[in-house]
């Protein structure tokens, strides 16, 4: 088990952003959570592999590269940071055999919880609007992160009625047993009664454990796209006309040659 470190955060060169592709042809993903859980370190430990530091104090995501140098937190269900937009990557990630462009947009933690309502800036709703799938991830050493969950899960709801869009509850900072907050018990209570999947993971520690959370939610962004397009598809099909009846006619014409011998 390892305790915290209070090293000096470095900053990690900038990830390369893969060249676009076609329309449709991309896996919009975001990471949304309070201030401080990770969300930076776990996007660039899934892209880089590498795990890019400690978190300092009061100083939210700048230890993960973002550059958001803050005040500290307040006090209660109040979650405040600067609210700066936050980084987008583009990188060609390898998916069941085939490669895929996937963007992935890191957010500020820039979120106020009051009474289970949630006020983001419009910079973050207008981020949900564009995601097709999403993480939402707490720290499992802060309470108020994990509170933070349930009204970011029902505002994503509100901008996605579709049931259907994926989103994973991540509990973050696994290693960090000594100063756990929030019970595993806590996570998965939380997640089912969302109907969301829920995952404990450490970034710094369990590598393939970022990559997997990454990788499933990928495959359930491409899965919904592909049933979007084929129901487009058949929606487009100009309905075949119905075959006439034969013994319909045989009777019609029966009848106009009866007519005429008449």
């Amino acid at each position: 088990m390892r305790g915290p470190s209070m090293s000096q955060p470095f900053l990690l060169a900038p990830i390369a952003e893969c060249a676009p592709g076609p329309p449709g042809a991309q896996v919009r993903l975001a990471v949304l959570g309070a201030r401080g859980v990770g969300k930076s370190a776990m996007i660039v430990r899934f892209l880089t592999k590498r795990f890019i530091g400690d978190y300092e104090p009061n100083t939210g995501e700048a230890a993960a590269g973002g550059g958001w140098w803050g005040p500290p937190r307040g006090r209660g269900l109040w979650l405040t940071g600067l609210c700066s937009p936050g980084n987008l990557y583009s990188r060609l990630v390898h998916l069941e055999g085939d490669h895929v462009a996937v963007q992935i947009q890191d957010t500020p933690g820039c979120i106020q919880v009051q009474e289970d309502c949630v006020q983001v800036l419009d910079s973050l709703s207008r981020c949900v609007k564009w995601a097709e799938g999403f993480l939402l991830v707490y720290s499992i050493t802060d309470y108020s992160s994990y509170q933070s969950v349930r009204p970011l899960y029902q505002h994503i709801r509100k901008v996605h009625p579709d049931a259907r869009t994926p989103v994973i509850i991540v509990g973050n900072k696994a290693d960090l047993l000594h100063a756990r907050q929030v019970q595993a018990k806590e996570g998965l209570q939380l997640a089912n009664e969302l109907g969301s999947l829920f995952l404990e993971i450490s970034t710094s520690d369990d590598s393939q454990g970022v990559c997997d959370v990454f990788q499933y939610l990928c495959k359930e962004v491409s899965k919904l796209q592909h049933a979007g397009s084929t129901d487009r598809r058949r929606s487009s099909i100009i309905p075949r006309p119905k075959s006439p009846n034969m013994q319909d006619l045989k009777r019609r014409f029966k009848q106009a040659l009866s007519s005429k011998v008449k």
